[in-house]
């Protein structure tokens, strides 16, 4: 088996979650985020913190600009909503898509693992995101995994390419015990979409999702909320 893998890393608990899964399977990870426009771009710090407390190299830092189609609470100028009950959370697509993000994402931890040699493209999405994502369902991930073998060196050559997305089945409790049981530092992470400075916001629909996780798991929250 080819034991480096590209890991999409965010900062949050999920993909922080995932790196300490990869690592703990044996994977050399190269560690791959994005300076996209976003406006919650104190993940990347929690990045950079997530893969020093999981003694992993500095992630990669990939700059794109998708302020320059908006489209999303995200990298425009549209609200992020606040204050939403679990079921509003969970029904439709929320104002914090961004359009096509974790196909572009996907797109350059493919060149990654080309470049790189790499068997395996690892991110985080879970059941919670893809309720509401359509670019974090199962059905999309095999599709890109197919898309992949069809369009690559690597592919053709008959050495396939692994889209593992390890936690998609798993509600945030679950993978906030599976993080803990893996030695993740939650305090190091940032989940927030709208952060009021360097603290997250507490009422934001990632923030709501996170609290609600570490609840039902029957652990504190380490960060600090404003």
């Amino acid at each position: 088996m080819n034991q480096r893998a590209i890991v999409l890393v965010s900062g949050g608990l999920d993909s922080a979650t995932t790196l300490a899964l990869a690592k703990s399977r044996g994977h050399d990870c190269v560690p791959l985020t994005f300076r996209y426009g976003q406006r919650h771009a104190v993940e990347l710090a929690a990045a950079s913190r997530v893969c020093t407390q999981l003694g992993v190299r500095a992630p990669l830092v990939v700059e794109i600009d998708l302020r320059a189609f908006g489209g999303s609470a995200l990298t425009g100028d549209l609200p992020v909503p606040k204050g939403r009950s679990q079921s509003e959370i969970a029904s439709g697509i929320p104002a914090t898509y961004v359009p096509a993000r974790n196909i572009i994402f996907l797109s350059y931890a493919l060149g990654a693992a080309e470049a790189f040699g790499a068997g395996d493209i690892f991110l985080g999405v879970n059941a919670v995101d893809y309720s509401g994502y359509p670019d974090c369902r199962p059905e999309f991930i095999a599709a890109f995994e197919h898309m992949a073998n069809l369009g690559t060196k690597a592919g053709v050559e008959g050495r396939p390419l692994n889209i593992r997305a390890p936690l998609s089945g798993m509600t945030k409790a679950e993978i906030i015990r599976l993080g803990l049981s893996l030695g993740v530092d939650y305090a190091l992470t940032h989940s927030c979409y709208d952060p009021v400075g360097t603290l997250a916001c507490g009422r934001c629909d990632s923030c709501r999702i996170r609290l609600k996780g570490f609840a039902d798991a029957g652990v504190k929250d380490p960060v600090q909320y404003a």
